[in-house]
């Protein structure tokens, strides 16, 4: 389990990180296991690039292929859409 992820839930605070080659801002929600024992983190990314060409909005990261994470002094707000108890989960370490 990776504590800095955890620390940035509790603590609200936005989270930069590089995830499979690109750099991001990201507003960190749920943190938890899926059904295959994958750490995965629900997450509202608010700048950077993305595979996808969508750089703004919800994503779902595999915590493996996450490089070069560190907790930023920026806090965050709990998103009006976000949904407690992430079904993508078997299992929560935190969640806002």
């Amino acid at each position: 389990m990776n504590t800095i992820i955890g620390e940035s839930i509790r603590g609200k605070n936005v989270l930069e990180l590089r995830y499979r080659g690109y750099s991001r801002f990201v507003e960190p929600h749920a943190y938890g296991r899926d059904k295959g024992g994958d750490e995965i983190l629900r997450c509202f990314q608010t700048s950077g690039g993305s595979a996808s060409g969508e750089s703004i909005g919800w994503k779902l990261l595999k915590v493996r292929d996450v490089f070069s994470l560190h907790r930023t002094k920026e806090e965050l707000t709990q998103r009006p859409d976000y949904r407690r108890n992430d079904r993508a989960m078997v299992y929560v370490f935190f969640q806002l």
